[in-house]
C-alpha cells in the first residue's frame, strides 16, 4: 500500500519541526546564513539546539545591513550560546549590484553564499543553509536562483514551513523574533534603476532609525532621490498622518537630505517596489 505525502494544511507545525530536526542530524554540521530575521533565526537556534558547535551562524554586515539590526543579532546569538560569526560582505563592489535592476538581489545572494561555501569548506561543514520558507515561493525572488547555483539548502522550505509556522514554533521556543517585522536588506528600499551607494544607504538606515524613535513598528523608507516615501502599516497610518506628527517627519527627513517628505496612503506593502515589475501587471 501505498503511503502518499500529506497535504500542506494536514501536517502539523509538530511534524514540520519534526522532520526539521530530522533534516539537520542529516547534515550533521551546517554553515548557516543568519541575517537574524524571524526565519533565520528560527532556523540558527533549531541548529544550534540539534548539532551545537557543528551548527556555524554567520551574519554578513555591509551597508545594506541596518545598523540596529547589527546589535540585536548579535544579542540573539548571545543570549541562545550560538555559535556565531561576522563577516563583512562586498556585495557594493559589485556594478551589477549598485546598478539595482530586478535582478540585485541574485548578485547580493552569489557574494554572500561565496563567502559561506568558502567558510563551509574551511571548517569542514556539509552544508550551507538559508532561512527560505514556503511563503517565498509566491513572492519574486532572484536569490533563489543564486542559492540553487550554490547549492545551498533551505531545510525550512523543505519541510514547507510557512511564515506563519515559523512565528509559532518561535513563540513557543521563547524566541524574541517571533513577532519581529519582517525587514530585507536596506537595498530593497530603492526604486529598480535607481543606483546604490554606500552614501545612501546610510540615508535610509537613519530615516527609519527616526521611526523607531517615534515608535512606529512596520514601516518602509522608500529613497526617490530627492524625495522620501514613507509608508506604515494601517494601524500605524493614523499616528503618521497627524498633523504634528507629519510634520515632526517632514523636518526630520528634511534635515537627512531630502527635498519631499511623503506619506504613501496605501500603507506598507511588503516588495511594493516589485509592483512596477512586467510580471506584477
Amino acid at each position: 500500500m501505498t503511503t502518499q505525502t500529506p497535504s500542506l494544511e494536514l501536517v502539523t507545525v509538530e511534524q514540520k519541526e519534526e522532520r526539521l530536526v530530522q533534516i539537520l542530524r542529516e547534515l550533521e554540521s551546517v554553515v548557516i546564513g543568519f541575517s537574524g530575521g524571524v526565519d533565520s533565526a528560527y532556523l540558527a537556534y533549531m541548529a544550534n539546539r540539534v548539532l551545537g558547535r557543528r551548527a556555524l551562524c554567520v551574519t554578513a554586515i555591509s551597508p545594506s545591513y541596518p545598523e540596529f539590526q547589527k546589535h540585536e543579532t548579535a544579542c540573539f546569538a548571545a543570549q541562545f550560546g550560538l555559535n556565531h560569526l561576522e563577516i563583512q560582505s562586498e556585495e557594493l563592489d559589485d556594478p551589477a549590484y549598485r546598478a539595482n535592476g530586478p535582478n540585485r538581489c541574485y548578485f547580493c545572494k552569489s557574494e554572500l553564499f561565496s563567502k559561506l561555501e568558502t567558510l563551509a569548506a574551511a571548517g569542514n561543514y556539509h552544508a550551507v543553509l538559508d532561512g527560505t520558507n514556503h511563503d517565498d515561493l509566491g513572492d519574486y525572488r532572484p536569490g533563489r536562483t543564486a542559492a540553487q547555483e550554490h547549492q545551498v539548502r533551505s531545510p525550512l522550505l523543505e519541510v514547507r514551513m510557512t511564515k506563519l509556522d515559523i512565528r509559532e514554533l518561535s513563540r513557543k521556543a521563547g524566541l524574541p523574533t517571533w513577532d519581529k517585522p519582517a525587514l530585507p536588506c536596506l537595498s530593497s528600499r530603492f526604486p529598480y534603476g535607481t543606483s546604490i551607494s554606500a552614501e545612501k544607504l546610510s540615508i535610509v538606515d537613519k530615516g527609519e532609525a527616526v521611526l523607531r524613535e517615534f515608535g512606529f513598528r512596520v514601516f518602509r523608507v522608500r529613497y526617490h532621490e530627492e524625495l522620501v516615501r514613507l509608508e506604515f502599516s494601517q494601524e500605524e497610518l493614523p499616528k503618521a498622518l497627524n498633523p504634528t506628527m507629519a510634520g515632526i517627519l517632514a523636518a526630520r527627513f528634511k534635515a537627512l537630505g531630502f527635498k519631499y517628505v511623503t506619506i504613501d496612503l496605501e500603507g506598507y506593502r511588503s516588495g511594493s517596489l516589485n509592483e512596477a515589475l512586467p510580471i506584477h501587471r
